[in-house]
């Protein structure tokens, strides 16, 4: 049996003690999630004859186009289509911005830089002849709402990413989702509004509005048990849009390779695994402030995403938490993660994950840019009592060598 730090484990259970109401609250959540995703089920009519893949163009394949109504459904769109052949959230958005973009026209970013990943994607957006303007936040790390109106008037496109990224600044509600939308349309109606989606799925009673939204089904909404994927929901057309880009000839194409039902069965507990992933955030949260680093949001605050920011301020400190994290996993517990040079950033990045999945960030993982002021993002727990476990080896490894 591992030997886990008394010190750490002291501290952790210490900081649990005042958890129980926010615990209460993520089951509440859940319990609401749960049954909207099992109406979606009952109303589809899921059978195991759903459960059957198919190979080649996909044609014909009744277990994926059921599985395109649930998610739709669940996430209160038109349509949706939900792909293995979408292999990230990046390629997932990629695929929706080249869907909806032409020549000559505008994307603007509402919520600052997006992820690092998509800095490339912008980019070949911009060799196609698309402009791109991107709105600065405010002092305070939000939307520049007042600013927004000016950025939007002639743009074709808008993207609204949710989650913070590496940029430091909260995860955006689906209220306050709602008011950026509600200002674009009033001043530009024809403007295609996309949600990035990705890491906040569940984490709310809802989810957000948009013509579009996007996420990775090895993020939250695959449950852990997705292999790859992702979806695009929304208005029919810009979903027929985004599938045209991805398959050349609609949504009618793309075989499901045999996965049909781990991708019903991990959405179908998605709800649960994400407040498994919230509470495990929350506890890190206040074991890691009793420690005096800086964490956002609190233990206490209202989560909008899986993301635990933990601000180190210092590379040493970082890898040391890190590499508690990766030695706390139940897979490749005995690796060291190191900073490595990751297509798409312009950083090295370190990453601890021990995952069934790779990649696979609603499993327990921790990673990091190796710059300035060295801010850890851990992210997910497919139970609490693993990442709770993953936690007090995080902890341990600050305790123990301090």
């Amino acid at each position: 049996m591992r030997n886990y730090s008394c010190k750490a484990k002291e501290l952790v259970e210490r900081a649990e003690r005042g958890l129980s109401a926010q615990f209460a609250v993520f089951d509440g959540i859940a319990a609401a999630n749960t049954e909207r995703v099992l109406d979606a089920f009952q109303a589809r009519r899921v059978s195991d004859a759903h459960f059957a893949g198919s190979t080649g163009y996909g044609l014909g394949d009744a277990g994926r186009d059921v599985f395109d109504g649930v998610v739709a459904d669940v996430f209160g769109k038109e349509s949706a289509i939900a792909r293995v052949q979408l292999s990230s959230g990046t390629h997932t958005i990629a695929t929706a911005l080249f869907g909806v973009l032409r020549p000559g026209d505008t994307l603007v970013s509402a919520a600052g830089a997006p992820y690092d990943t998509l800095h490339g994607v912008i980019r070949r957006l911009a060799e196609f002849g698309v402009k791109y303007r991107e709105l600065e936040l405010t002092p305070e790390g939000l939307p520049d709402l007042d600013g927004l109106a000016d950025a939007v008037r002639d743009a074709k496109a808008v993207l609204i990413q949710r989650s913070g990224g590496y940029s430091g600044r909260r995860a955006l509600d689906t209220g306050k989702v709602s008011e950026i939308i509600e200002i674009i349309r009033g001043i530009n109606k024809n403007a295609v509004t996309l949600v990035d989606n990705c890491y906040c799925e569940f984490v709310e009673t809802r989810e957000p509005d948009g013509d579009l939204i996007m996420g990775s089904f090895i993020k939250n909404p695959g449950g852990g048990l997705a292999p790859t994927g992702g979806y695009i929901a929304g208005r029919s057309d810009l979903v027929e849009a985004a599938a045209l880009n991805l398959t050349a000839v609609g949504a009618e194409n793309g075989a499901s390779l045999g996965v049909n039902r781990l991708m019903f069965q991990g959405f179908f507990l998605a709800p649960h695994v994400v407040a498994q992933a919230l509470k495990t955030a929350a506890l890190a949260a206040a074991a890691l402030s009793e420690l005096g680093y800086g964490v956002s949001p609190s233990a206490l605050e209202k989560r909008s995403d899986i993301v635990q920011a933990i601000r180190f301020g210092d590379a040493e400190t970082l890898l040391r938490f890190c590499r508690g994290i990766q030695a706390g996993s139940p897979v490749d517990s005995f690796a060291v993660p190191e900073p490595s040079e990751m297509p798409g950033y312009d950083c090295g990045v370190v990453m601890a994950a021990g995952t069934f999945v790779q990649g696979g960030s609603v499993e327990l993982s921790c990673d990091a840019p190796m710059r300035e002021p060295y801010t850890a993002f851990l992210q997910g727990g497919l139970t609490y009592e693993a990442g709770r476990l993953g936690v007090i080896a995080g902890v341990g490894q600050l305790t123990d060598n301090s």
